[in-house]
């Protein structure tokens, strides 16, 4: 055991903050964010660490206005295609949970690809909480045991 432990959670929260105590728009916020969870990654996966969940978008967060929310899910994919090879090289295996049925066509090809092409890598598991909520995870546990149940 090296000191670190085996799995690390984020509530990626306070970005718009951040950015109106800078007089700056909340996007330029979200936008310093995927830095800061670039540098977070690559530490995680330097140090050893084995899975890094970041609870990066909760269900509460639709409530938002619509353009900052638009812009939230344009840098979701602006982000997948940037990262997705790197992430891959570095190995990095990238896992989205919550519900995806609300992102756009776009979006959800962009998850399912990054998954897709990172499903082998074992250096570090990535897991991005998006659409996520109380609810969701109660019935994914409801149906994660009628399973086991059958």
């Amino acid at each position: 055991m090296n000191g670190m432990p085996k799995h690390i959670a984020i509530i990626m929260d306070g970005n718009g903050r951040w950015a109106r105590s800078r007089l700056l728009p909340r996007y330029v916020g979200h936008r310093e964010g995927v830095k800061a969870v670039r540098r977070v990654v690559e530490s995680c996966s330097d140090k050893g660490v084995q899975a890094l969940t970041l609870f990066a978008f909760s269900s509460e967060n639709w409530r938002r206005p619509s353009e900052e929310v638009s812009l939230i899910m344009d840098l979701f994919v602006q982000t997948l295609k940037k990262e997705v090879a790197s992430l891959n090289r570095n190995g990095v295996r990238v896992r989205f949970i919550g519900d995806r049925s609300a992102f756009s066509e776009k979006l959800r090809h962009l998850i399912t690809e990054a998954e897709r092409e990172t499903r082998d890598n074992s250096r570090l598991q990535l897991v991005i909480a998006a659409n996520y909520g109380g609810q969701w995870d109660i019935s994914q546990a409801v149906r994660t045991i009628a399973t086991r149940v059958q």
